[in-house]
């Protein structure tokens, strides 16, 4: 099917009646403490004053686990506005100093400065929303321009066992050999994981984590 004869979704829309009608703990993807995420981002070795950019950030509890671990330059990006204020409610004004809030679509971004150079690009749950291609073009090309040289990449997503769809969505399921062609080969794959997230209300989701380098050349 052509980009062109899908659906038009207004994300931003979709996304702003998800979170302000839900309690985020009731949500699909919740997770109280993202371990593997964490266990992922241990696995880089960043210093603690590393740019991390989590992208589609929503309301989750990585920026509190992140905020505990010590890290002081993190970047929460989201198209959801309600999302973004619920996560920052979360914080104390000293915590929410290390946090910069950004409202825009990573596809299409037009609100990150141009100059941005991350250390760590984190996606769970983004990519797999990516249906069409124009999106997943925009989505690749705003991660080549910030991600520094020997910089690393988190992309967590539905495993090719995973649901079809998400939140009344469509999706893309990958396997890990998916994401390291997507990325292309500047991307060395470092690490994946299968895991078997259970949401809120006991259902199974299957996920692929992955972790890739950027080349250093």
């Amino acid at each position: 099917m052509k980009d062109s004869d899908k659906k038009h979704i207004n994300y931003k829309e979709h996304w702003n009646k998800v979170y302000s009608s839900n309690d985020m703990t009731n949500l699909g993807w919740y997770e109280e403490i993202p371990k593997p995420s964490l266990d992922f981002i241990s696995e880089c070795g960043l210093d603690k004053n590393a740019v991390i950019l989590d992208v589609g950030s929503g309301a989750t509890t990585l920026i509190d686990n992140l905020i505990q671990q010590g890290y002081k330059n993190i970047i929460a990006t989201d198209i959801s506005t309600i999302a973004l204020e619920k996560s920052k409610s979360r914080l104390s004004k000293e915590n929410s100093e290390f946090v910069k809030w950004i409202v825009d679509d990573i596809t299409n971004p037009q609100n990150l400065d141009n100059t941005l150079k991350v250390d760590l690009w984190h996606d769970r749950t983004v990519l797999h929303f990516l249906t069409k291609e124009k999106q997943q073009d925009g989505y690749l090309a705003a991660l080549k321009r910030v991600v520094k040289k020997g910089g690393f990449v988190i992309i967590a997503v539905f495993s090719l066992e995973g649901a079809k769809k998400c939140s009344g969505l469509d999706v893309v399921n990958y396997d890990h050999k998916m994401i390291s062609e997507f990325l292309g080969n500047d991307f060395e794959l470092i690490k994946y994981l299968d895991h078997l997230y259970i949401n809120p209300s006991g259902g199974k989701r299957p996920y692929v984590y992955t972790l890739f380098r950027r080349e250093n050349i």
